[in-house]
């Protein structure tokens, strides 16, 4: 399966790059997770956003779901979409005002994937995990099923021991890292001693640092996480950057 990082900024947009989106490819099947500010304009640079096979949101604060309203109006507006064809959106039902927002009439079908344990989605199974955040907010583990690679995304989170075991060997671990070093067991996100330890406590293949700051030396942020992951490697998110999980 292949990521591509189509922004990765906590908050809010900062010098032409957006905040929190990926575009997660497999089999043919284009899954986009979270919907930041604007995450739209470059997912158009890799597919036509009305090939979408569907959306996944972590939570509903703005900078996940920025670009999610256009997208569906894009959906529903353009002249080439098929007509016959909704886009499928998941998300967690405990916010109901967001939650119906997800459905719009002949365009777009909201599903809550707290229904089931475990979300088959196309070539993926999706597990969740509740984080610590201000909203409610979850983790996701994707295991490809062809393959059985793991990619774990954490959301938005403060610091969670549960993810030692939620992110166990996955080959990809994507970790909101919005705090250096000093900000340890922050209400809302990692810092990046944080992120590299649970790393190295799951025993990830990969660190990817994401939900990035707009101050301080991320070359920094970068070498705090690099401590605690020990041999792990750590790689900073950046927008158009692409990371193969696997084979395929």
């Amino acid at each position: 399966m292949k990521l591509t990082v189509l922004g990765c900024l906590g908050a809010y947009p900062y010098q032409g790059q957006g905040t929190t989106g990926f575009l997660l490819q497999s089999e043919g099947f284009n899954l986009l997770i979270d919907a930041g500010s604007t995450t739209l304009v470059e997912l158009e640079k890799y597919v036509d956003p009305l090939m979408l096979d569907a959306v996944i949101l972590s939570h509903y604060h703005h900078d996940h779901i920025a670009d999610l309203g256009v997208l569906q109006y894009q959906w529903q507006l353009s002249p080439k979409r098929d007509q016959t064809k909704q886009l499928s959106i998941y998300g967690h039902g405990r916010d109901q005002a967001h939650f119906q927002a997800l459905t719009l009439a002949e365009v777009s079908q909201g599903y809550d994937y707290l229904a089931q344990p475990v979300l088959d989605l196309g070539p993926f199974t999706i597990t969740f995990m509740e984080t610590i955040h201000p909203v409610v907010c979850y983790a996701m583990r994707i295991e490809e099923k062809a393959t059985n690679r793991v990619l774990v995304f954490t959301g938005d989170s403060g610091y969670l021991e549960e993810f030692t075991t939620f992110a166990k060997d996955a080959d990809l671990f994507l970790a909101d890292t919005y705090l250096f070093k000093g900000n340890e067991h922050h209400h809302a996100h990692f810092t990046a001693p944080e992120a590299g330890e649970f790393a190295k406590k799951a025993n990830v293949a990969k660190l990817v640092l994401t939900h990035l700051p707009q101050f301080g030396d991320l070359n920094e942020l970068k070498q705090q996480a690099q401590v605690e992951a020990g041999v792990i490697p750590v790689e900073l998110a950046a927008v158009g950057k692409v990371f193969t999980i696997g084979g395929n």
